[in-house]
């Protein structure tokens, strides 16, 4: 994908990994699925936010999420990924972990036809998000190409 503010740059891995790993803050954050985050924010400003990524990471991660919650209206939820039970887990993945997961899925099932910003939205509204941010279960830690072969089947069976 080319930066949209400089087309001569590459949007690279690493700045989708940025940005998935935002996408998680913002969202736990606002107690929010990140399909609302990445619902609200579209294609345009996903693209925009990938292009910029490589500037971003250096900023300060609590003034990014205040931007972005600002920038596109965001409202709090009830969605509460860490709420588990303290019995199957004794700590949840960070957000960083989760950005990581959620890029190599993105990577892993990038088509020819799509850029950054399309297999964004399609990733994280797949109903198998569900399954992979339910950390009472194991789905998250699983190695990525397990992961991806769960998104095509439908399930982790």
């Amino acid at each position: 994908m080319k930066n949209v503010f400089f087309p001569d740059e590459d949007v690279t891995p690493n700045d989708l990994y940025f940005v998935c790993y935002m996408i998680e803050r913002v969202a736990r954050q606002l107690k929010q699925p990140n399909r609302y985050v990445v619902n609200r924010m579209g294609c345009k400003s996903l693209a925009e936010k990938l292009s910029m990524a490589n500037v971003q990471h250096c900023e300060n991660p609590l003034a990014v999420v205040a931007d972005w919650i600002d920038e596109y209206a965001l409202e709090e939820g009830s969605y509460d990924v860490s709420r588990v039970d303290p019995e199957l887990v004794s700590e949840i993945p960070t957000a960083l972990q989760m950005g990581k997961v959620y890029a190599r899925l993105i990577l892993s099932t990038l088509t020819p036809e799509e850029d950054y910003p399309e297999a964004i939205i399609r990733v994280y509204n797949n109903p198998i998000c569900e399954v992979i941010d339910d950390y009472n279960g194991s789905a998250y830690y699983e190695p990525s190409y397990y992961i991806a072969k769960a998104y095509y089947q439908g399930n982790f069976n």
